[in-house]
């Protein structure tokens, strides 16, 4: 009897000084959710030709257009980008890094200029535009080249923005607010002339 409440004790003492294993729950396992969107969830936009991730933004945007631009893969524009068209419009019909002896604000200033009154402008052409300019970007960022293109695409996007709120169907997403836009424009244009900063300034005030 002594000897089996001695065995007793001995296994109890060796459970007790038995190392524990600390429980870790399994979301602490779990990887956070990525930021960037990598090619393969737009495999079809044929203007992605290089193997970057894309902005969470960006590989959107390209999503919605994959099925909307054609590409002409015997034109190279920007960074080796095929020439994209959307509707009637390709952009090398309106490439800015064309123009001769114009900054890309200059540039976007004289080409995207909006029909008098503001509401008479083709909303379809400028979003046509816009479009060519948005896959074109994003095509650039797929092959990390350089970004100069942004300043006239978001003025097209705030030229679109006020045709919309002149016809009566101003965008919901804060994104897409003329003041927002006019903010990104002029955010990335800071080498640009300050008489073109203001005519920016201006536009973004006339909404009819």
């Amino acid at each position: 009897m002594r000897a089996s409440l001695s065995l007793a004790a001995t296994l109890i003492g060796a459970a007790a000084a038995a190392p524990r294993i600390p429980f870790k729950s399994t979301t602490a396992l779990i990887s956070p959710v990525p930021v960037v969107y990598m090619r393969q969830n737009t495999q079809n936009a044929c203007f992605l030709i290089g193997d970057e991730a894309l902005p969470e933004e960006t590989a959107d945007v390209a999503a919605n257009l994959a099925s909307t631009v054609t590409c002409d893969n015997t034109v190279s524009t920007i960074a080796g980008v095929p020439d994209v068209t959307s509707g009637a419009t390709s952009f090398s019909s309106v490439d800015f890094s064309q123009a001769s002896g114009q900054t890309p604000l200059e540039f976007a200033l004289s080409k995207f200029a909006t029909a008098p009154p503001l509401a008479a402008t083709d909303l379809e052409a400028f979003q046509d535009m816009l479009n060519v300019y948005e896959a074109t970007e994003a095509g650039v960022r797929s092959v990390g080249g350089p970004l100069a293109l942004k300043v006239p695409k978001f003025f097209l996007e705030m030229q679109v923005s006020r045709i919309q709120t002149a016809q009566g169907n101003p965008p919901d997403a804060p994104g897409l607010q003329v003041d927002h836009l006019r903010d990104k424009v002029l955010k990335n244009a800071p080498k640009e002339a300050q008489n073109l900063l203001n005519q920016v300034t201006a536009l973004a005030k006339q909404l009819s």
